[in-house]
């Protein structure tokens, strides 16, 4: 990856449908090339998908839950069994493994309180959680899905 390649991903990450052409003149390539860049970073992983963010409210799910779990079985085959149960639930966006005295969090996007007893209720019946504790966001103040990237690995093209 090089200052260019970067160049490209920050402004696929602000609009996906931005066309090529117009990427390139941004960037200071010509379409072809600019393609090739793009179709060299989906290949390698660097784009793992274009995607629309939608409006949650507009699609119903404008409350965010944050679910925390905790569990005694620490083991891979219980780990294995608790995601394929997760993978059944659209609510939870987004799910991660973590250290420390939580387990597992979840974000869950639901309607209303009431859908969220729903899934809580259905997600209960299906594995045994020791605890779980949830938290609604009253309100959000950042989001985004652009990953910073300052951090990225860029190749110095000056030498």
């Amino acid at each position: 990856m090089d200052k260019i390649d970067r160049k490209i991903l920050t402004l696929l990450q602000k609009d996906a449908t931005m066309p090529v052409a117009e990427i390139g003149r941004k960037v200071g390539l010509s379409t072809t090339p600019c393609w090739r860049r793009i179709q060299k970073m989906e290949e390698d992983g660097v784009i793992q998908r274009r995607v629309a963010v939608l409006d949650p409210n507009k699609v119903n799910v404008g409350v965010t839950v944050f679910v925390s779990v905790k569990t005694n079985e620490h083991n891979e085959a219980w780990m294995r069994k608790f995601s394929g149960v997760i993978d059944e639930f659209p609510e939870v966006v987004e799910f991660y493994r973590m250290s420390g005295d939580v387990d597992y969090l979840m974000r869950v996007v639901v309607p209303d309180i009431q859908a969220y007893d729903a899934f809580y209720k259905r997600l209960i019946s299906k594995i045994n959680l020791t605890d779980v504790s949830s938290a609604f966001a009253m309100g959000q103040i950042k989001y985004t899905t652009a990953l910073p990237l300052d951090f990225a690995i860029v190749v110095d093209d000056d030498k």
